[in-house]
């Protein structure tokens, strides 16, 4: 259900979904961390996800988080980059657009750095990578 808004949402923002940007098949990897973010009574408040890019660097995809406001997105983030951390992680990397200036900000706010375009967004101009160093 999270998965499906955040898609929802990221086509008003941006007019792509981002599925093809993921693969849940990607989370059967030992070195792969999907997480969901609950309230007291189970009801689901966010979600985000890495998994192995390379030996040492984690990518992370699908953060979301119903309220915006909430806090719960940056909760899924500390959680997501300490468990990178458990997996013998150094790095995070990932990517969002450009157009999606709250995710921009968002993750400037949380200590990543904008770094060139990596892999399969290396020619995407719309496109807007960061890096942290755990």
């Amino acid at each position: 259900m999270l998965l499906s808004e955040l898609s929802s949402a990221l086509v008003c923002i941006t007019g792509c979904s981002g599925n093809a940007s993921f693969d849940l098949d990607d989370m059967t990897d030992s070195r792969s961390c999907f997480a969901v973010a609950r309230d007291d009574n189970g009801i689901m408040l966010g979600c985000g996800a890495i998994h192995p890019f390379d030996a040492s660097t984690a990518e992370m995809k699908r953060v979301y988080a119903r309220d915006k406001n909430s806090g719960v997105g940056k909760k899924v983030v500390q959680f997501l980059e300490q468990r990178a951390v458990e997996l013998g992680y150094s790095r995070i990397i990932l990517e969002t657009r450009i157009v999606n200036e709250k995710a921009v900000s968002f993750y400037l706010r949380n200590g990543y750095t904008i770094i060139q375009n990596y892999g399969k967004y290396a020619d995407h101009e719309e496109a807007v990578c960061f890096e942290k160093i755990l």
